[in-house]
């Protein structure tokens, strides 16, 4: 007899129509993507750049590289995964809590700290107050006090909540010192990730004098969700941790003169530095301070002037899409404000994953809609990089949309209710009022704005610059991507020479040439 659960499920009639309607739905944003992804790219001269910038594959990085890019023609952008391929365990000054900053498909291969040992003494008297000040979050949000914590302790923060209704506070950024890898981590294996890292991001020539490896975070208050806003590569933290990691690792002289022995040349004048962008404002920090270098203060002046420009206008194109938004001036206060039940959009309107050279993509107006993954194959000898990247990335998108999808079409079931009526219970979840199960997925403010859907729910469709023959190898040594292609929980593309979507993936690894495709 067979389980009731391994008999097949028959659609009923208005199941069937609406998967017509979704599969119609999903083929006519397709056809838009190709549309913009055909238009012919413009000119792009092959001069070393004044300025690159390696920004997280993030739907929200999308917007700020383009108007990045449209200030000056010398400055280029990567799209690159957010914990910059540093599987890292790292401990926060003052802190014994260990961090898992990478994704969780993977372990940590590495361990890292902030501070050096001659900061102990300040490490002390920061790690007595960081530990009361966790005791007394604890308590907080514990599951018998937090309800009743309100009612006895709020006139003691009449202060504070008057402070942030008037925007007078900045929710704190992360001011840990520089952060550093284990001592015992050997030259040999410096010089290795570091090539790995290189040969990823498909940045292993014409470097430009100044390279900021772009992490990305959110600061906002008064938001039980605000690691859905940071970075998911980097385990739900903000991702400054593994780009100032990464830019300390490229910047030592061993590890480049190791790098060259591997024909990687990396310019003696060219300077890594890491960065943050808060994807709730728009502005970006550079940690300068790292490494200190008189002879490229220029140039970081000049970067810091374009990134405040590129900011503006990001925040401009924001703007248009938040609701009670009147230009970009008013983005920065709703981090601040602790009413602000949508500081940001997030990852909402996700729609497309693509993996290619930036030449496909640059200057088309893509809406902060896509993910966009720097990929050169001709570089990728073995196809190891492209088996990387369809194997993390693309499974960490599809994570990231199905959720979105789930509490868009589904919310009862898959989303997370009000967030007007979230408590905390026992620092691990929310409920919706003063009692009930916990509620995972997105909150309804998350994918709606009040009047209409914020997010359409659509598969996300994946777009790679590659030859078939190399992914469907891919896909046929792993059989869990490739049920995710077969199942139909996401769609794959197949990108020809001109950058349009040529081949369109039927499942069972077989091919068909793609109806929406101009190539034809």
């Amino acid at each position: 007899m067979r389980a009731a659960h391994a008999i097949p499920v028959e659609p009923s009639a208005d199941q069937v129509i609406d998967a017509i309607l979704q599969e119609a739905s999903e083929r006519a944003a397709q056809r838009q993507l190709a549309t913009r992804l055909a238009a012919p790219a413009p000119a792009v001269e092959q001069t070393r750049p004044a300025l690159q910038a390696v920004f997280r594959i993030d739907v929200r990085s999308e917007v700020f590289r383009r108007a990045l890019e449209s200030i000056s023609p010398n400055i280029q952008t990567v799209g690159f995964a957010g914990f910059f391929g540093l599987t890292t365990s790292h401990r926060r000054f003052a802190s014994d809590v260990p961090e898992l900053r990478l994704p969780v498909l993977l372990n940590p291969a590495l361990t890292s700290r902030a501070g050096r040992p001659e900061d102990s003494t300040t490490d002390q008297a920061v790690r007595f107050k960081s530990r009361a000040r966790r005791a007394w979050g604890r308590f907080k949000l514990a599951a018998v006090s937090s309800f009743a914590f309100v009612e006895a302790a709020g006139p003691i923060y009449l202060a504070q909540l008057l402070g942030d209704a008037l925007g007078l506070r900045r929710p704190p950024g992360p001011i840990d010192p520089e952060p550093n890898f284990d001592p015992r981590l050997d030259l040999a294996t410096r010089a290795r990730m570091a090539e790995t890292v290189l040969r990823a991001m498909s940045l292993t020539r014409a470097f430009g004098r100044l390279v900021l490896l772009v992490g990305h975070g959110a600061n906002v208050v008064n938001n039980p969700q605000a690691s859905g806003l940071h970075c998911g590569a980097c385990g739900g933290y903000s991702g400054e941790v593994n780009a100032r990691l990464l830019a300390a690792l490229l910047n030592n002289p061993e590890v480049r003169s190791e790098l060259a022995s591997q024909n990687i040349h990396v310019p003696a004048e060219t300077l890594f530095l890491g960065a943050l962008h808060d994807t709730t404002t728009d502005a970006i920090t550079l940690y300068g301070a790292d490494h200190p270098s008189p002879s490229h203060q220029q140039d970081i002046e000049q970067a810091t002037v374009w990134l405040a420009a590129a900011g503006k206008i990001t925040r401009s194109e924001r703007a248009l899409r938040l609701p009670r938004a009147s230009g970009e001036r008013t983005i920065p206060q709703r981090s601040r404000d602790w009413a602000e039940v949508r500081p940001e959009w997030a990852l909402a309107g996700c729609q497309a994953f693509i993996a290619a050279p930036r030449q496909t993509t640059v200057g088309k107006r893509l809406d902060g809609q896509v993910f966009l993954h720097d990929y050169t194959w001709q570089q990728d000898t073995g196809f190891g990089v492209l088996e990387l990247i369809m194997t993390a990335p693309v499974v960490v998108a599809s994570w990231i949309s199905l959720p979105y999808y789930g509490s868009t079409v589904a919310p009862q079931i898959f989303g997370a209710g009000n967030k007007l009526l979230h408590n905390v219970a026992g620092g691990i979840g929310v409920v919706e009022g003063n009692g009930g199960l916990l509620r995972a997925g997105l909150p309804w403010q998350s994918v709606h704005d009040g009047d209409r859907y914020a997010h359409e729910p659509l598969r996300l469709s994946v777009c790679i610059d590659a030859p078939r023959e190399a992914m469907t190898d891919i896909l046929r040594r792993h059989d869990g991507v490739r049920a995710l292609f077969d199942n139909q929980w996401l769609h794959l593309f197949a990108l020809d020479e001109r950058g349009r979507m040529a081949w369109r993936y039927a499942g069972d690894l077989q091919w068909i040439v793609n109806g929406e495709s101009s190539a034809r």
